[in-house]
């Protein structure tokens, strides 16, 4: 029992490492993980931290946060309050940071936004997660192919660049798209394009909602950083933050962009509902005249003029004709 209940626990980990300045990340389970945690008194002298990233899908995982790390109470509210806006905070001396990123095969579907919740103490640091997201991934990736952290900080920098190269990924595509559909609009093909710019449009529009990192939280934390934070650091994380910035100045941009295509695709639906509607008012005026003569003609009742005159069709016809022709000269002054 004991040991399928470690399994267990394990599952809830999706990869952890030790790593320190200079050096290779090198990868441990949970076990390993509490043998670090226990000597961490002893290891305070030295720059060596823990990274553990958790699947919090896996019900134990919330549990074994709780019962094995120093984690402020802060960041348990924050994991209860779901997703929320972009923003990295200090609490009692810890960074707590909600990041929204992208699942790993994004396809400009508003659901597939998620959030990833970070802590950073000088010498752990603690993800979470409940849906495979690319930023943090690539992060992961990193430091198994042996990117070296000189701390925890520069691990969470790290990730932020991380989320802003994918963010740039994402406006590149969502721009070639909408030239894509610029170029159909203006050769006059708009099967099916206003969906796809609505759900574009919808995408950004989320996007930048989530992504863009509060300012207020941000100014705080420049201004009085935990004591831990060496300059350094916190240079780096102004960078990554003004670099998403305009990121996301980008994404304004192009939001513009298709609200400008909407609407010019708008303007050209109404004219060609117009013409429609213009060309079904001229037929109908043009065969009024003769709708009405073929009804007064056709009535079965005595009295009905020329039925005996031996050129009343033709009469009947010229007055048709006459009619039809001053409808359309009505109609077509109508359109100028």
């Amino acid at each position: 029992m004991s040991f399928s209940f470690g399994a267990h626990q394990d599952s809830a980990l999706i990869c952890g490492f030790v790593l320190a300045p200079g050096q290779a990340g090198r990868a441990i389970g949970l076990a390993e993980a509490l043998r670090w945690l226990g000597d961490q008194d002893a290891r305070a002298s030295s720059a060596e931290f823990i990274w553990l990233h958790f699947n919090l899908t896996d019900a134990s995982a919330q549990a074994w946060m709780q019962s094995h790390l120093s984690l402020p109470p802060e960041f348990f509210e924050t994991l209860r309050q779901g997703s929320r806006s972009t923003r990295i905070e200090d609490a009692d001396d810890h960074l707590i940071a909600v990041v929204n990123d992208v699942a790993y095969e994004f396809a400009f579907d508003p659901s597939e936004i998620a959030t990833l919740w970070v802590n950073v103490s000088p010498q752990v640091a603690v993800s979470a997660r409940s849906h495979p997201l690319r930023s943090i991934d690539r992060l992961r990736e990193a430091v198994k192919m042996g990117a070296h952290f000189d701390s925890t900080v520069s691990l969470l920098n790290h990730l932020f660049r991380d989320q802003g190269d994918v963010l740039v990924r994402i406006v590149r595509d969502a721009t070639v798209r909408v030239d894509a559909i610029e170029d159909s609009l203006l050769a006059g093909r708009l099967q099916a394009k206003r969906s796809e710019l609505g759900q574009l449009r919808r995408v950004l529009v989320r996007l930048q909602r989530l992504l863009a990192p509060e300012p207020g939280a941000l100014f705080r934390l420049l201004r009085l950083p935990p004591p831990w934070v060496v300059p350094q650091d916190l240079d780096e994380l102004r960078q990554a933050t003004e670099e998403f910035s305009l990121v996301i100045r980008d994404m304004a941009a192009l939001q513009e962009r298709i609200k400008l295509l909407q609407e010019e695709m708008a303007a050209q639906v109404g004219e060609q509902t117009n013409r429609s509607v213009f060309t079904l008012t001229v037929v109908t005026v043009l065969a009024l005249p003769i709708n009405i003569m073929a009804g007064m003609f056709g009535m079965n009742v005595g009295g009905v003029p020329l039925s005996d005159h031996p050129h009343g069709f033709a009469i009947l016809a010229v007055l048709v004709l006459l009619f039809t022709a001053v409808a359309g000269w009505w109609a077509f002054r109508k359109r100028d």
